[in-house]
């Protein structure tokens, strides 16, 4: 039963992550396409956390840690491009 769950969420968030990337193509300007990424990052985090349970290895949790940190900071760099016009001042 749980694996059927993990196989529908897997699915659902796979859906949602490829919704992301086309509001990344189709963005109406560069915020929405900000924004459109950082959602991209959660739904990477989420996709491999559901691989890990659904491998059973507790492998795939450091890499979806970097992932949250480099998505993090991806995202404070475009907020203050958009914001400022450069990021290192």
């Amino acid at each position: 039963m749980i694996l059927i769950a993990l196989y529908i969420t897997i699915a659902m968030v796979t859906l949602a992550a490829l919704l992301n990337v086309y509001r990344v193509i189709k963005g109406p300007d560069a915020p929405d396409r900000v924004l459109a990424l950082d959602t991209l990052y959660v739904n990477a985090i989420a996709l491999i956390v559901l691989l890990g349970i659904t491998l059973q290895t507790r492998m795939y949790l450091e890499s979806a840690l970097l992932i949250a940190v480099m998505g993090f900071v991806g995202t404070v760099a475009m907020a203050k491009y958009l914001k400022r016009g450069s990021v290192i001042e």
